[in-house]
């Protein structure tokens, strides 16, 4: 399944996994590598020890492409940032901050460089400054989020810019992807779908919890404090929300209690107390299965809604 994003990342489907904090890590980056996808790892909240670490686990792991995130919020941006020039994988993608800055530092070091970007402006200006493809975001994605759906960023983006675009947002099997491609994007990028993989370090009680939900069982939090965040409701999310919306508690006072709840979640199985940032598609995930299996099934879905809708007539 060939498009300008395989071509551009040396991949054999168009399929990234999501950058997700705490959890992205080279065991599961790996294996969407070497299941055909490009797997990456995930910086937010970690040293620049971890990364070089990861970075190196990884490449003992696959012989294929993969990629790393840089959450450019974080305070040691710049240090993960040399660390990755050093390492040279194949590509990054950068998010939650303005990436234009390291493009030339990234290219330098012959990094392929994919900014995540959650409207048409961000899309035409990382365009103009050289960016090697974009991601494309909407609402239904999880963790931290825009305030456009996908449906209207494929509508919009796709058609304004000239570099490949990877849409992410909600997408969580074959006939997703399909969508997608058939819209013009290049390809998706996944992140709940792969909570759910063998091969995800996500502690087994948010696992179980993925499993249970149903699609109405996503929150958003931090909306009306510029910070909203995605994901499943339990008694933390709604009670924040509850507090959120009462107007008793001021934003740093919400910011403070919503630090530290996305590793109390994915990494200590907190989910009661714990924020389990994921996607709108949640109905999908009904078992734990090897990514291998997860990404073959992607691709026999996704060519045979391609084959249906080229039955399809309107004349």
């Amino acid at each position: 399944m060939g498009t300008r994003l395989t071509e551009l990342l040396d991949i054999e489907y168009p399929i990234l996994q999501g950058a997700m904090a705490w959890i992205s890590d080279a065991t599961l980056a790996s294996a969407v590598s070497n299941a055909g996808g490009a797997g990456i790892i995930s910086t937010g909240g970690r040293t620049t020890e971890y990364t070089r670490e990861e970075i190196r686990r990884c490449r003992t792991l696959t012989n294929k492409p993969f990629g790393v995130n840089v959450m450019l919020m974080a305070p040691n941006k710049d240090e993960i940032v040399e660390v990755i020039c050093e390492e040279k994988p194949s590509f990054v993608t950068l998010g939650a901050g303005n990436p234009v800055p390291y493009f030339e530092k990234f290219h330098a070091a012959g990094v392929k460089v994919i900014p995540v970007v959650p409207n048409v402006k961000l899309a035409k200006r990382v365009e103009e400054k050289g960016a090697d493809a974009i991601v494309v975001e909407g609402m239904e994605a999880g963790g931290h989020i825009g305030s456009i759906a996908t449906m209207p960023l494929m509508t919009q983006v796709i058609p304004e810019v000239g570099l490949p675009v990877v849409m992410a947002g909600g997408f969580a099997d074959g006939r997703g992807l399909a969508a997608a491609l058939i819209m013009g994007a290049a390809g998706v990028q996944m992140g709940t779908r792969f909570l759910v993989a063998e091969e995800c370090p996500v502690h087994p009680n948010m696992k179980e919890k993925i499993l249970e939900a149903v699609d109405t069982d996503s929150i958003v939090t931090g909306l009306t404090i510029g910070g909203a965040v995605r994901g499943i409701k339990n008694k933390f999310s709604e009670e924040f929300v509850a507090l959120e919306h009462s107007g008793k508690a001021s934003k740093e006072e919400l910011l403070k209690l919503a630090t530290g709840t996305n590793k109390l979640a994915a990494v200590d199985g907190d989910v009661v107390n714990g924020m389990m940032q994921a996607g709108q598609s949640l109905r999908p995930l009904t078992e734990i299965e090897p990514v291998a299996k997860i990404i073959n099934r992607i691709i026999v879905e996704a060519q045979g809604a391609l084959d249906r809708a080229a039955t399809i007539s309107l004349s």
